[in-house]
Protein backbone atom coordinates (compact mmCIF):
# COMPACT_ATOMS: atom_id res chain seq x y z
CA UNK A 1 0.00 0.00 0.00
CA UNK A 2 0.77 3.74 -0.68
CA UNK A 3 0.14 6.71 1.54
CA UNK A 4 0.21 10.13 -0.14
CA UNK A 5 0.37 13.56 0.72
CA UNK A 6 0.10 16.94 -1.34
CA UNK A 7 -0.70 19.35 1.34
CA UNK A 8 -3.02 16.75 2.35
CA UNK A 9 -2.62 13.10 2.80
CA UNK A 10 -3.54 9.65 0.98
CA UNK A 11 -3.38 6.33 1.48
CA UNK A 12 -2.42 4.46 -1.74
CA UNK A 13 -2.68 0.72 -1.80
CA UNK A 14 -0.61 -0.35 -4.48
CA UNK A 15 0.63 -3.56 -6.23
CA UNK A 16 4.94 -4.33 -5.23
CA UNK A 17 7.45 -4.70 -8.37
CA UNK A 18 7.37 -8.63 -6.82
CA UNK A 19 4.14 -9.07 -8.34
CA UNK A 20 5.51 -8.66 -11.42
CA UNK A 21 9.22 -9.29 -12.51
CA UNK A 22 9.65 -12.50 -10.06
CA UNK A 23 13.37 -11.65 -8.52
CA UNK A 24 15.59 -9.97 -4.94
CA UNK A 25 16.82 -7.16 -6.48
CA UNK A 26 19.61 -8.16 -4.28
CA UNK A 27 20.38 -10.69 -5.87
CA UNK A 28 21.56 -12.04 -9.37
CA UNK A 29 18.94 -14.52 -10.25
CA UNK A 30 17.53 -12.70 -12.96
CA UNK A 31 18.61 -10.96 -16.15
CA UNK A 32 16.72 -7.93 -17.28
CA UNK A 33 16.60 -6.46 -20.91
CA UNK A 34 16.62 -2.90 -21.79
CA UNK A 35 16.07 -0.58 -19.10
CA UNK A 36 12.56 1.00 -19.89
CA UNK A 37 9.75 -0.14 -16.74
CA UNK A 38 7.31 0.74 -19.41
CA UNK A 39 6.52 -2.86 -20.43
CA UNK A 40 5.40 -3.66 -16.37
CA UNK A 41 2.52 -1.47 -15.59
CA UNK A 42 1.13 -1.79 -11.53
CA UNK A 43 -1.78 -0.03 -10.28
CA UNK A 44 -2.48 1.38 -7.15
CA UNK A 45 -6.17 2.89 -5.24
CA UNK A 46 -6.31 5.27 -3.13
CA UNK A 47 -7.93 4.45 0.60
CA UNK A 48 -7.52 7.76 2.34
CA UNK A 49 -6.90 11.06 1.64
CA UNK A 50 -5.78 13.57 4.98
CA UNK A 51 -5.24 17.62 4.88
CA UNK A 52 -1.69 18.25 6.60
CA UNK A 53 0.00 21.63 6.99
CA UNK A 54 3.50 21.53 5.38
CA UNK A 55 3.01 18.51 2.90
CA UNK A 56 4.66 20.61 0.04
CA UNK A 57 8.24 18.87 -0.29
CA UNK A 58 8.24 15.45 1.60
CA UNK A 59 7.11 12.84 4.07
CA UNK A 60 8.67 10.58 6.68
CA UNK A 61 6.51 8.15 9.14
CA UNK A 62 7.20 5.50 11.97
CA UNK A 63 5.16 3.34 13.69
CA UNK A 64 2.46 5.80 15.38
CA UNK A 65 3.38 8.88 13.44
CA UNK A 66 3.94 10.83 10.30
CA UNK A 67 5.60 14.29 9.38
CA UNK A 68 4.76 16.26 6.91
CA UNK A 69 7.50 18.78 5.27
CA UNK A 70 7.41 21.72 3.69
CA UNK A 71 11.14 23.79 3.03
CA UNK A 72 11.49 24.87 6.51
CA UNK A 73 8.96 23.25 8.50
CA UNK A 74 8.08 19.89 9.39
CA UNK A 75 5.04 18.81 11.03
CA UNK A 76 4.19 15.83 13.18
CA UNK A 77 0.85 13.75 13.07
CA UNK A 78 -0.89 11.36 14.89
CA UNK A 79 -1.10 9.03 12.13
CA UNK A 80 -4.57 7.51 13.36
CA UNK A 81 -6.34 10.77 14.10
CA UNK A 82 -4.07 12.96 11.39
CA UNK A 83 -4.41 15.08 14.19
CA UNK A 84 -0.99 17.33 14.45
CA UNK A 85 1.11 16.95 17.42
CA UNK A 86 4.21 19.77 16.95
CA UNK A 87 5.94 21.16 15.05
CA UNK A 88 9.68 22.44 14.22
CA UNK A 89 9.70 25.75 12.58
CA UNK A 90 13.09 26.90 10.85
CA UNK A 91 11.76 30.12 9.35
CA UNK A 92 12.14 31.61 6.44
CA UNK A 93 15.72 33.00 7.31
CA UNK A 94 17.12 30.30 8.99
CA UNK A 95 20.14 28.25 7.70
CA UNK A 96 17.35 25.26 6.55
CA UNK A 97 15.59 26.34 3.16
CA UNK A 98 14.67 23.68 1.06
CA UNK A 99 14.09 20.11 2.44
CA UNK A 100 12.69 17.90 0.87
CA UNK A 101 11.55 13.86 1.61
CA UNK A 102 12.79 11.95 4.94
CA UNK A 103 13.25 9.00 6.74
CA UNK A 104 12.81 7.65 10.25
CA UNK A 105 15.47 5.36 11.88
CA UNK A 106 15.87 4.89 15.77
CA UNK A 107 14.00 7.51 16.56
CA UNK A 108 15.67 10.05 14.55
CA UNK A 109 14.12 11.84 11.72
CA UNK A 110 16.88 12.20 9.00
CA UNK A 111 15.74 14.48 6.23
CA UNK A 112 18.00 15.79 3.06
CA UNK A 113 18.04 19.60 2.50
CA UNK A 114 19.48 21.68 -0.15
CA UNK A 115 20.24 25.04 -1.01
CA UNK A 116 17.92 24.88 -3.96
CA UNK A 117 17.91 27.27 -6.58
CA UNK A 118 20.46 29.15 -5.43
CA UNK A 119 24.25 28.63 -6.80
CA UNK A 120 26.41 27.10 -5.94
CA UNK A 121 24.60 23.77 -5.69
CA UNK A 122 25.20 22.59 -1.65
CA UNK A 123 23.46 19.51 0.48
CA UNK A 124 23.17 18.40 3.69
CA UNK A 125 21.42 15.65 5.83
CA UNK A 126 19.68 17.54 8.64
CA UNK A 127 18.31 15.57 11.78
CA UNK A 128 15.68 16.05 14.31
CA UNK A 129 14.39 13.99 17.60
CA UNK A 130 11.03 12.81 16.82
CA UNK A 131 9.70 13.06 20.30
CA UNK A 132 10.81 16.71 20.71
CA UNK A 133 11.32 17.76 17.17
CA UNK A 134 14.29 19.39 18.10
CA UNK A 135 16.57 19.40 15.73
CA UNK A 136 19.79 17.82 16.71
CA UNK A 137 22.43 17.31 14.13
CA UNK A 138 23.61 18.05 10.54
CA UNK A 139 26.10 16.92 8.30
CA UNK A 140 27.09 19.52 5.03
CA UNK A 141 28.23 17.94 2.11
CA UNK A 142 29.21 21.52 0.72
CA UNK A 143 29.42 21.65 -2.81
CA UNK A 144 28.39 18.31 -4.04
CA UNK A 145 26.70 16.60 -7.28
CA UNK A 146 23.40 18.40 -7.23
CA UNK A 147 20.95 19.01 -4.83
CA UNK A 148 20.06 16.24 -2.45
CA UNK A 149 16.66 15.01 -2.53
CA UNK A 150 15.72 12.35 -0.58
CA UNK A 151 18.04 9.66 1.84
CA UNK A 152 17.24 5.98 3.14
CA UNK A 153 18.30 2.89 4.03
CA UNK A 154 18.00 -0.30 2.17
CA UNK A 155 16.82 -3.70 3.66
CA UNK A 156 20.61 -3.83 5.30
CA UNK A 157 20.56 -1.12 7.04
CA UNK A 158 23.24 0.73 4.26
CA UNK A 159 22.10 4.10 3.02
CA UNK A 160 21.58 5.90 -0.58
CA UNK A 161 20.38 9.01 -1.82
CA UNK A 162 20.10 10.90 -5.14
CA UNK A 163 21.55 14.05 -5.92
CA UNK A 164 19.25 15.86 -8.51
CA UNK A 165 20.15 18.00 -11.38
CA UNK A 166 17.36 19.90 -13.39
CA UNK A 167 16.99 21.05 -17.03
CA UNK A 168 14.66 24.19 -15.40
CA UNK A 169 16.77 27.61 -15.73
CA UNK A 170 16.46 29.47 -12.19
CA UNK A 171 15.08 33.00 -11.97
CA UNK A 172 18.10 35.00 -12.31
CA UNK A 173 20.15 32.45 -13.69
CA UNK A 174 20.95 32.12 -17.68
CA UNK A 175 22.08 28.05 -17.77
CA UNK A 176 20.03 24.95 -16.66
CA UNK A 177 20.35 23.96 -13.41
CA UNK A 178 22.92 21.03 -13.37
CA UNK A 179 20.70 19.12 -15.98
CA UNK A 180 18.52 16.53 -15.18
CA UNK A 181 20.68 13.97 -17.28
CA UNK A 182 23.56 14.01 -14.43
CA UNK A 183 20.90 12.91 -11.59
CA UNK A 184 22.74 10.38 -9.55
CA UNK A 185 21.64 7.54 -6.82
CA UNK A 186 24.71 7.24 -4.82
CA UNK A 187 25.37 4.92 -2.12
CA UNK A 188 26.79 6.38 1.35
CA UNK A 189 29.33 4.82 3.52
CA UNK A 190 29.10 5.21 7.48
CA UNK A 191 30.45 9.22 7.40
CA UNK A 192 28.26 9.89 4.52
CA UNK A 193 31.04 10.00 2.07
CA UNK A 194 30.13 8.42 -1.09
CA UNK A 195 30.99 4.79 -1.71
CA UNK A 196 29.24 4.30 -5.44
CA UNK A 197 26.97 5.84 -7.96
CA UNK A 198 24.48 5.67 -10.35
CA UNK A 199 22.62 7.40 -13.53
CA UNK A 200 19.39 6.90 -14.64
CA UNK A 201 18.49 5.18 -17.77
CA UNK A 202 17.71 8.26 -20.24
CA UNK A 203 14.00 7.24 -21.15
CA UNK A 204 13.72 7.92 -17.30
CA UNK A 205 15.59 10.81 -16.91
CA UNK A 206 13.77 12.47 -19.64
CA UNK A 207 10.38 11.94 -18.59
CA UNK A 208 11.97 14.04 -15.22
CA UNK A 209 12.96 16.76 -17.02
CA UNK A 210 12.83 19.62 -16.97
CA UNK A 211 12.99 18.92 -12.70
CA UNK A 212 14.10 15.93 -11.30
CA UNK A 213 14.21 12.35 -9.08
CA UNK A 214 12.06 14.02 -6.19
CA UNK A 215 11.46 11.29 -3.84
CA UNK A 216 12.64 7.71 -2.90
CA UNK A 217 12.19 4.74 -0.81
CA UNK A 218 13.21 1.10 -0.40
CA UNK A 219 9.63 -0.73 0.11
CA UNK A 220 9.67 -4.39 1.90
CA UNK A 221 10.30 -5.97 -1.12
CA UNK A 222 13.72 -4.68 -1.56
CA UNK A 223 12.74 -2.74 -4.25
CA UNK A 224 13.48 1.14 -4.77
CA UNK A 225 10.43 3.14 -5.51
CA UNK A 226 11.03 6.75 -6.64
CA UNK A 227 8.94 9.70 -7.91
CA UNK A 228 9.52 12.49 -9.97
CA UNK A 229 8.76 15.92 -9.38
CA UNK A 230 5.52 16.33 -11.26
CA UNK A 231 4.24 13.18 -12.77
CA UNK A 232 1.22 11.17 -11.09
CA UNK A 233 3.80 8.05 -11.19
CA UNK A 234 5.95 5.81 -8.87
CA UNK A 235 8.62 4.31 -10.62
CA UNK A 236 10.11 0.64 -9.14
CA UNK A 237 14.55 0.42 -9.65
CA UNK A 238 16.68 -2.36 -9.30
CA UNK A 239 20.47 -1.28 -8.73
CA UNK A 240 22.77 -3.21 -11.48
CA UNK A 241 25.34 -5.50 -10.59
CA UNK A 242 27.41 -4.36 -12.65
CA UNK A 243 28.02 -1.12 -14.86
CA UNK A 244 26.43 2.30 -13.75
CA UNK A 245 23.01 2.94 -15.01
CA UNK A 246 19.96 1.66 -12.88
CA UNK A 247 17.43 -0.45 -14.29
CA UNK A 248 14.10 0.96 -14.55
CA UNK A 249 11.75 -2.35 -13.40
CA UNK A 250 8.10 -1.53 -13.58
CA UNK A 251 5.72 1.75 -13.55
CA UNK A 252 2.83 2.61 -10.73
CA UNK A 253 1.00 4.70 -13.10
CA UNK A 254 -1.73 7.01 -12.13
CA UNK A 255 -1.28 7.20 -8.20
CA UNK A 256 -3.23 9.57 -6.68
CA UNK A 257 -0.56 12.15 -6.01
CA UNK A 258 1.60 14.63 -8.42
CA UNK A 259 5.06 13.48 -8.00
CA UNK A 260 7.36 14.84 -4.60
CA UNK A 261 8.40 12.56 -1.84
CA UNK A 262 7.48 8.76 -1.18
CA UNK A 263 8.39 7.25 2.41
CA UNK A 264 7.58 3.40 2.90
CA UNK A 265 5.70 2.85 6.19
CA UNK A 266 7.96 -0.19 7.43
CA UNK A 267 5.57 -0.87 10.70
CA UNK A 268 3.23 -2.29 8.37
CA UNK A 269 3.12 -4.71 5.40
CA UNK A 270 3.70 -3.31 2.14
CA UNK A 271 2.45 -0.03 3.39
CA UNK A 272 3.95 3.44 1.70
CA UNK A 273 3.39 7.34 2.14
CA UNK A 274 3.69 9.70 -0.76
CA UNK A 275 3.73 13.45 -0.89
CA UNK A 276 2.98 15.73 -3.54
CA UNK A 277 2.84 19.79 -3.82
CA UNK A 278 -0.83 21.29 -4.08
CA UNK A 279 -0.14 24.52 -2.99
CA UNK A 280 0.25 25.14 0.87
CA UNK A 281 -2.29 25.47 2.86
CA UNK A 282 -3.00 28.27 5.58
CA UNK A 283 -1.67 27.43 8.74
CA UNK A 284 -3.53 27.67 12.15
CA UNK A 285 -1.55 27.05 14.56
CA UNK A 286 2.52 26.56 15.32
Amino acid sequence: MLLSLTSLVCFITAASAATGPQCNPHTNGTTFTGTAGTEQQLNSTTIRKIKAADANQGVAVDADRFYSIDNYSITKHNKTTAKPLLQWYGGEYGPIIHLDGGVVIDGILYAPHSNYPQVPLTSSVEMWDTETMEHIGSRSFGIERGSLTWIDQDQNGTWYGVFANYDRVQAGQTTPYGLTMNTQIVQFNDDWTVARGWIYPAELWQSFSPMSNSGGSFGPDGWLYITGHDATAVYVIKLPDAGDIAIWVATIWAADIAGQGIAWDRSKERTAVCTASAGTLPRSWR
